[in-house]
């Protein structure tokens, strides 16, 4: 094996997408010490998407100060390459943020530090393209905070300008995003977003993914009818209905708000990704790519990691192995879809408060039985 590509996404709750790769790099040089192994920890858009970037493309770390979930000021890192900014909206209001201050509110918390970054890579920083992973918020407000952060204004019913929260939002009767569009004018924004949910509705941001951030049934309701009403005043205001846009209930409903207030494209962020590594270069001449996630499931079979850079690696006709730490019912497609095999790192049952803190030693212990059975076929 002279050529490995090690592409992971995290194990969430337990391995980084980096410690993942370090784990799989030291078992491909234990059995095969010349092997070039290239890395790329990727993420799926929320935290720990900006250090993917950085170790990655080695990326410019650019730290400034911004407003946190609830409006304090915090430290925060964004990527920069060039012109390019990475940017995660878990930076500035990320649920582990929120998790850590052991406060979980959706009706309060706001992306307006989000916005704070953007305006410093546009300004500042002199980028023209913005990349936003859209992963793992604390927020449901929309966006309504970035983009007052960037210029906007928003007016109630009695004409009076006031910066609504996510509880708040049904009291806009109309908005300006005039200096929004000035400032972003010819900047180039993608939301790296690796759902399809809508702002609202059943399968929309409040109802999925309200729980998590602390939302009880009738909180979900209220944020569900919020974000409904500022779809509304959206187009009444711009003529844009992102009432059905694919990915608009990603981050709470800011996939919508990038669309609307900054006319930015959501994309995947796993093919982002792979366009911005030139993961087709690398890729030619590789003899594996060992990939994986916490869990493989039918929702991966959806676009996510493991799937996109399986359809990438396809036409080259290159293994493509998924270690993964779960296997769910249907992933059988994802063989049609160019993933070689799959297997789990678990070796017993048990519960995954146990299986969690043998993750280390379970990957070794795969990747070495997987690179013996290799050795065992191809020799050195």
């Amino acid at each position: 094996m002279k050529k490995c590509i090690v592409i992971p996404d995290s194990f969430k709750g337990t391995l980084s997408s980096m410690e993942i790769c370090e784990i799989m790099r030291n078992s491909i040089h234990k059995h095969y010490p010349d092997c070039e192994v290239i890395e790329i920890p990727i993420a799926d858009g929320g935290e720990g998407t900006v250090d993917c970037f950085l170790k990655t493309l080695r990326a410019e770390a650019i730290q400034i100060e911004a407003e946190g979930p609830y409006g304090d000021k915090i430290p925060v890192t964004y990527a920069r390459m060039g012109d390019c900014a990475v940017i995660e909206v878990a930076a500035a209001a990320g649920l582990p943020m929120a998790e850590r201050l052991n406060r979980l509110d959706p009706c309060h918390a706001t992306t307006y530090g989000l916005g704070t970054i953007m305006k410093h890579a546009i300004c500042s920083m002199k980028c023209r393209k913005l990349i936003i992973g859209l992963g793992g918020s604390c927020t449901n407000d929309g966006g309504i905070g970035m983009a007052k952060a960037l210029g906007g204004r928003f007016y109630n019913k009695a004409g009076k300008e006031f910066f609504p929260a996510a509880c708040e939002m049904e009291q806009i009767e109309r908005m300006d995003i005039s200096e929004i569009r000035k400032l972003t004018e010819g900047i180039e924004i993608i939301g790296m977003c690796d759902i399809d949910n809508p702002m609202f509705g059943p399968s929309g941001a409040a109802y999925v993914f309200g729980p998590q951030k602390g939302a009880d049934p009738d909180t979900v309701q209220l944020l569900d009818t919020q974000l409904k009403a500022l779809a509304k005043a959206m187009e009444t205001s711009t003529g844009r209905d992102v009432s059905e846009l694919s990915g608009g209930g990603a981050a709470g409903g800011l996939g919508a708000g990038l669309a609307v207030f900054t006319e930015a494209t959501l994309r995947s962020g796993i093919q982002t990704l792979l366009e911005l590594v030139g993961f087709d270069e690398l890729v030619q001449d590789a003899d594996m790519v060992f990939t994986g996630e916490g869990k493989l499931d039918v929702q991966s079979l959806r676009g996510k990691a493991v799937i996109g850079i399986a359809q990438r690696t396809k036409k080259y006709s290159i293994p493509v192995i998924a270690v993964v730490g779960a296997i769910g019912d249907g992933v059988e497609a994802a063989y049609d879809m160019g993933v070689s095999a799959v297997f789990s790192i678990n070796r017993q049952p048990m519960p995954f408060d146990k299986a969690r803190h043998l993750s280390n030693t379970n990957l070794e212990g795969t990747m070495d039985n997987l690179l013996r059975y290799y050795k065992s076929t191809h020799g050195m």
